[in-house]
């Protein structure tokens, strides 16, 4: 697959550039270039990220942090079974416990949630830092309404992290989890509240948080230079053309989910 001229591979990591010093040095530049681009693309085109995984693979499927990328990628193509198998792979090279709730939250995909809540209640979890352990638990309570039971989930969640005032790189996607799963079991004022609080944690814009409370709220967001262009005289929409108003409301998934998959 084509590698743009600005790519050179000394943007990855440097533990990732270390793993790769075991490879000829040709084929460790082309291996780094391919993560590289795996990397760039895995938010705005994981399809394209998973091409470049796949050609990371076949030049280097016995480097740790390739098989991880190529798990990664897969995932976000919601190919759980093979992101599954690469983050098995992952962790026997590497001995780590990190991708234990992304390999959890794989079994949710296939449809195996009793799994996943096996794998909650592992003795792996406790090796988790704090961050992987919120992961866990969003996707406990994920695999808890795979089930149907929104209550179970609801109280997975209750954790002094969901408590805590302080705000970290999880706050706003646990708490918007948690006011999802009471918006869905009918509680709709305790969920407002959570979606607003997950609106203050929610810095870098990664949940829909404010969309999903305005629609709570009733507030329908117009597309203001639509209106003004329908407002002029003498202009009328052409065939086929819509009018251009729309409602800004996002969608009920926050990152895995949030409550769902990641």
């Amino acid at each position: 697959m084509p590698i743009p001229e600005d790519v050179t591979g000394d943007e990855i990591d440097k533990d990732v550039r270390q793993e790769l010093q075991s490879l000829p040095k040709t084929l460790a530049e082309d291996v780094a270039k391919n993560l590289v681009m795996v990397a760039r693309l895995i938010d705005e085109d994981p399809e394209g990220a998973y091409g470049y995984s796949k050609v990371a693979l076949r030049l280097a499927s016995r480097v740790a942090a390739v098989r991880e990328a190529a798990g990664f990628a897969a995932y976000a193509t919601q190919k759980y079974s093979e992101a599954l198998a690469e983050f098995r792979a992952a962790r026997r090279m590497t001995g780590t416990v990190e991708l234990w709730p992304l390999m959890a939250d794989c079994e949710r995909g296939l449809g195996r949630p009793e799994k996943a809540l096996d794998m909650a209640g592992a003795s792996e979890v406790h090796k988790l830092d704090k961050a992987g352990q919120v992961e866990m638990r969003l996707v406990a309570a994920g695999a808890r309404r795979d089930m149907g039971q929104l209550d179970a989930a609801i109280v997975t969640l209750q954790s002094p992290e969901l408590a805590s005032n302080s705000v970290q790189p999880w706050t706003a996607r646990l708490r918007y989890a948690y006011a999802d799963a009471l918006l869905a079991a009918g509680r709709e004022r305790e969920a407002r509240e959570w979606f607003a609080k997950a609106v203050e944690a929610d810095r870098d814009g990664s949940t829909d948080a404010s969309d999903r409370l305005a629609e709570l709220d009733g507030v329908e967001f117009v597309d203001a230079l639509a209106e003004d262009a329908a407002d002029e005289p003498g202009e009328a929409d052409e065939p086929g053309e819509a009018a251009g108003s729309g409602e800004a409301a996002g969608s009920a998934d926050a990152s895995p989910e949030d409550g769902d998959k990641h």
